[in-house]
């Protein structure tokens, strides 16, 4: 059967950073949370420092443990020297005291409260440390390939790291496996003793739709946010690391979004003829010492638009100093009956194709360098 190509799309893209971007701990990723689709991102597989985002994690042991019977909302928990000497942000817990376990959960929420954290690690584990390796061991399972975890509450460890990929990866986990538990993410309010304690993420009340789930903050990390919005039956997940404020973080993040409910409340457009899939040239713009040319890479064939386009995502985000600018082409072919989305960055010259899919390959991608009016490559 002969296969016959329709160019489904073809989006010139920038994968050069914005000023933001070329700060050294800036990452971010917004995702739809039903596919896992990648809307938009900018350095979302970049080592980065995950600060109290770390909590997340910490939170889903303990909504396993209560789903297993391990642990109950109403117990109460022995709080250790360990877990009351942790540094703020802290609730203050007295060594040898007690807190409750769904006091313990929306204190980690709302106060991000550090002792809590350890409280609810010791519960589950004999002690921290191996409360993290169970940590980034759950993790590896559902997805998360560059997380290593050193503590359950995000406290500098300068071999605790992450990536906005994988924080996002733990968002949509805890949204999809905890529904019964979620609701705790968009808590106001948190009263423990004589105290209130307000949640910390002021996106919850300034963006429309917005219900959750964590802020982070470490000197060296900057100001980290996770957030989850529904617009339109349509959820997006965002994870922002490394703003230089709480209130830019929230701007950017506003930003974002909204850009990014915008485009999946746009109707894909289908070219009604196959154009060319040379790209045009990069005369006068910032990328132009990168030189254009008529071969292609193709990083993979698949049977979901979505999961061509988020590909096409990682192989750029992965060399970006030999995929800059670049257009992006995603080709709908069918090949004996079987639908299938070709996923490509056209616009490179051999040398380039040949160099590119060899860091690729090394980086455990897919990768073929395409010549021009090369035959059908599935």
């Amino acid at each position: 059967m002969r296969c016959a190509a329709v160019v489904l799309s073809v989006l010139v893209i920038t994968i050069a950073l914005g000023d933001a971007a070329n700060a050294r701990r800036y990452a971010s990723v917004i995702i739809d949370a039903d596919t896992g689709e990648v809307v938009y991102e900018r350095q979302a597989n970049a080592p980065r420092i995950p600060a109290s985002l770390v909590k997340m994690m910490t939170l889903y042991m303990t909504f396993e443990a209560l789903a297993s019977g391990k642990l109950k909302m109403n117990q109460q928990l022995r709080v250790s020297k360990t877990a009351a000497g942790r540094s703020p942000t802290k609730l203050g817990l007295k060594a040898g005291s007690t807190i409750k376990v769904e006091d313990a959960i929306l204190s980690l929420i709302t106060k991000s409260a550090n002792d809590s954290a350890t409280v609810l690690a010791e519960a589950l584990s004999s002690n921290e440390p191996k409360f993290a390796r169970a940590m980034t061991i759950r993790g590896r399972k559902l997805g998360m390939k560059r997380t290593s975890f050193r503590n359950a509450s995000g406290l500098p460890n300068r071999r605790q790291r992450s990536t906005a990929f994988d924080m996002a990866v733990l968002a949509r986990a805890l949204i999809r496996d905890f529904p019964q538990h979620y609701h705790y993410f968009a808590t106001q309010k948190f009263r423990y003793g004589k105290k209130v304690y307000k949640n910390h993420n002021k996106l919850l009340t300034s963006y429309v739709g917005a219900d959750g789930i964590k802020t982070g903050y470490t000197r060296a990390s900057g100001f980290n946010v996770a957030i989850s919005a529904k617009r339109n039956n349509r959820r997006l997940i965002g994870i922002i690391i490394g703003g230089r404020s709480g209130r830019s973080r929230d701007q950017h993040t506003t930003k974002l979004l909204n850009e990014a409910f915008a485009k999946l409340d746009k109707p894909a457009k289908v070219a009604a003829t196959p154009p060319s899939i040379e790209p045009p040239a990069l005369q006068g713009s910032k990328q132009s010492r990168i030189a254009g040319g008529n071969w292609a890479i193709q990083v993979g064939a698949f049977q979901r638009i979505a999961a061509a386009r988020q590909q096409i995502h990682r192989a750029a985000s992965a060399v970006p100093s030999l995929l800059l600018g670049r257009q992006v082409s995603i080709i709908a072919v069918n090949d004996n009956g079987r639908d299938l989305y070709r996923a490509r960055l056209t616009g490179v010259t051999e040398g380039v194709a040949h160099e590119a899919c060899a860091v690729l390959r090394e980086r455990e991608f897919d990768c073929v360098p395409v010549p021009p009016k090369s035959p059908a490559i599935n």
